[in-house]
């Protein structure tokens, strides 16, 4: 059996978010001939599932760079999460260096997950992160912190390079960024590498080969495992570097061609 795990946002989805015939044609295909797909992303479970062709897609998801494992059949498998002592630590580096937090928990994202403030300007994000009280999130019952993002607006990328010096020396956490102005903080066993590993060992699955697909620096996690590594023609250069393979762009099939013509996969 082949593994062919799969990055969301600028991977198999288009610019407009949405996951082309093309590319749902494939999916479908590998599925059929018995392979393991995976729908490996950085994004919350409600955030995926809202995908419209994701509803007719019976796949694993792996959620919040490996922090939360869920089977074909949507049952939650695995959870990696940050306890607030932790957070509380993470959260004060982050908040010393003048950059915006999102919080993604079991009970939602606060003050929002990342793919609704893409149609925001940047002053609505941060006055969005002036008002919101995080103190409230431990006022939730039962609630687990799964991951942080720092956020900042495109011209500011060089803090992000200062929140990553300034955390550098943890290895309780994994840090990666999705996007160049962001940082994504996570426990050091959620890693969208360990997770497929996780996942075979939990299943009693053994994969002759493992197909990684990414666009950002989360995905060079599931590169290191892979057999086979494939960056999108709309990555940056540093994930490109990292893969096997480079492939069309993410508003181009590029999954669709990765797999048709330079792995020769499927027939489609």
């Amino acid at each position: 059996m082949k593994c062919f795990s799969i990055d969301l946002d600028g991977t198999l989805l288009n610019s407009q978010h949405e996951i082309s015939h093309e590319n749902l044609s494939v999916l479908h295909e590998l599925k059929k001939q018995g392979h393991e797909v995976i729908l490996n992303t950085g994004r919350a479970f409600p955030d995926v599932i809202k995908i419209k062709a994701v509803e007719e897609l019976q796949v694993p998801i792996f959620c919040v760079n490996g922090a939360v494992l869920y089977s074909d059949k949507r049952e939650l498998m695995y959870e990696a999460t940050i306890d607030e002592k932790t957070f509380k630590e993470i959260f004060a580096a982050v908040k010393a260096l003048d950059v915006g937090i999102l919080v993604y928990t079991n009970q939602g994202g606060f003050p929002s997950t990342l793919p609704p403030l893409h149609k925001l300007s940047w002053n609505e994000i941060e006055e969005m992160f002036r008002q919101f009280d995080y103190d409230s999130i431990f006022k939730l019952e039962n609630v687990k912190i799964y991951k942080l993002i720092g956020l900042v607006n495109h011209d500011e990328t060089e803090k992000i390079d200062r929140v990553k010096e300034a955390l550098s020396e943890r290895s309780d956490l994994s840090i990666a960024s999705s996007f160049p102005n962001n940082i994504e903080i996570t426990s050091s066993e959620a890693h969208k590498g360990k997770a497929i590993l996780r996942y075979q060992k939990m299943k009693k699955l053994t994969f002759e080969e493992i197909y990684a697909f990414g666009d950002g620096g989360n995905d060079i996690a599931q590169f290191e495992i892979a057999t086979t590594s494939v960056a999108m023609g709309n990555a940056p250069k540093e994930v490109k570097e990292k893969a096997d393979f480079v492939t069309k762009t993410n508003d181009e099939n590029g999954f669709a061609y990765a797999v048709k013509e330079l792995l020769k996969a499927v027939s489609v």
